[in-house]
């Protein structure tokens, strides 16, 4: 959709330039002012407008040098910028047009032909927008219906081993087995249990209903029994699993251990998963600085699994994305799991990111401050 009014800066150093601009624009754009090179820049940097109109001969730094500062920065390079100058010879149009100018306006300039030139330019920078917003809309589509298929192949799984067990005790020659069977009905009925839960702690976090409980604990006895999980889960893969605490840590912090502790335990189980047989898992945690009365940890996760490609990085933590669905089906998991840490590290005032390559491992690594008690 395009904006309610879209905006335009003008940029003369000359009073009856911009008063003269301004009538002109006034009517059906917000215009911004500026008097030299530099107050554009600053200008421009803080109100991103669609279009600016910008003078040439101005003293200190010239229209030139003026757009060749807009275009090297990341926030202004898109900005077209529209040349209005008394210089009419054209190597100094094609010297504007070279540095990146959208257009050019001779002075004496009349409104029809103002209004026109940027009426143009901003029809294109508004089907533009449409046009990404249509293509982001369609992605975003895309990515939910996949995700629900993946999430229903992922339900389903453990409720076809819990009706296809539950059929077999009915029978009467089932008996004999019946411990097995209870186990196996468990264990997926545990499987389909974490996935509603966490598509319910996603739901809960979209709608405000997330919410964090801070208590007193200790990294060491909070993160013990995961620890030891992990490290049975490694021995059964043959992998080699270590740990390094920082002795720095604070012995009391306040926080939401339980939350933490859950973001541990899922990326260390990851880690498990998708690091092949006789591979390396590092885990370590340390303090990286203190603020006020809370002190800052870092948690790394490193492992040399099958890792993430570069171009799929930024799509792990998305909640309706997933890196490849066919990893997905040969490893399990719902893929919930990245996006919901994501959210609890964000919400205790966090930060989390991977370093990763296709095939040469990931290191996924959260800082988190914490009160200390």
């Amino acid at each position: 959709m395009d904006k309610a009014k879209n905006s335009v800066l003008v940029v003369d150093d000359e009073n009856f330039g911009v008063m003269a601009l301004t009538h002109i624009l006034s009517p059906e754009y917000t215009v911004y002012a500026a008097k030299s090179g530099l107050s554009a820049i600053k200008t421009a940097q803080k109100h991103l407008p669609d279009v600016i109109l910008l003078d040439i001969l101005m003293p200190d730094m010239d229209g030139y040098d003026t757009i060749a500062a807009l275009k090297q920065s990341d926030k202004t390079r898109d900005i077209p910028v529209i040349f209005i100058s008394g210089l009419s010879h054209e190597d100094d149009e094609a010297k504007g047009l070279a540095l990146g100018a959208a257009d050019y306006i001779t002075k004496p300039f009349s409104s029809p032909v103002v209004q026109l030139r940027v009426k143009n330019q901003i029809r294109l920078i508004n089907q533009m927008r449409r046009l990404v917003e249509k293509e982001a809309s369609e992605h975003r589509c895309r990515a939910k219906t996949d995700f629900l298929l993946h999430m229903s192949h992922e339900m389903l799984t453990p409720m076809n081993v819990i009706m296809g067990l539950s059929e077999l005790l009915a029978m009467p020659d089932g008996f004999g087995n019946a411990r097995q069977y209870a186990r196996e009905i468990n264990g997926a009925a545990q499987r389909l249990h974490a996935i509603i839960h966490g598509l319910l702690n996603l739901a809960g976090r979209d709608d405000g209903a997330f919410a964090l409980v801070e208590s007193e604990f200790s990294i060491d006895p909070l993160l013990g029994d995961i620890l030891g999980g992990i490290t049975a889960q490694a021995a059964k893969k043959r992998q080699n699993f270590t740990r390094q605490f920082d002795s720095s840590i604070p012995a009391g912090l306040i926080g939401d251990g339980g939350r933490l502790a859950q973001v541990v335990a899922h990326l260390l189980s990851n880690a498990v998963k998708f690091t092949p047989e006789g591979g390396e898992i590092h885990f370590s945690v340390r303090k990286t600085h203190e603020e006020n009365d809370a002190a800052v940890l870092r948690f790394d996760v490193i492992d040399n699994g099958i890792g993430i490609a570069r171009e799929r990085r930024s799509a792990i933590f998305n909640a309706f994305e997933q890196v490849d669905s066919g990893v997905s089906r040969q490893h399990g998991g719902a893929g919930l799991g990245l996006a919901l840490s994501k959210r609890i590290i964000e919400g205790m005032g966090g930060r989390i990111w991977v370093e990763s390559e296709a095939d040469r491992g990931a290191r996924f690594a959260f800082t988190c401050p914490f009160r200390k008690s």
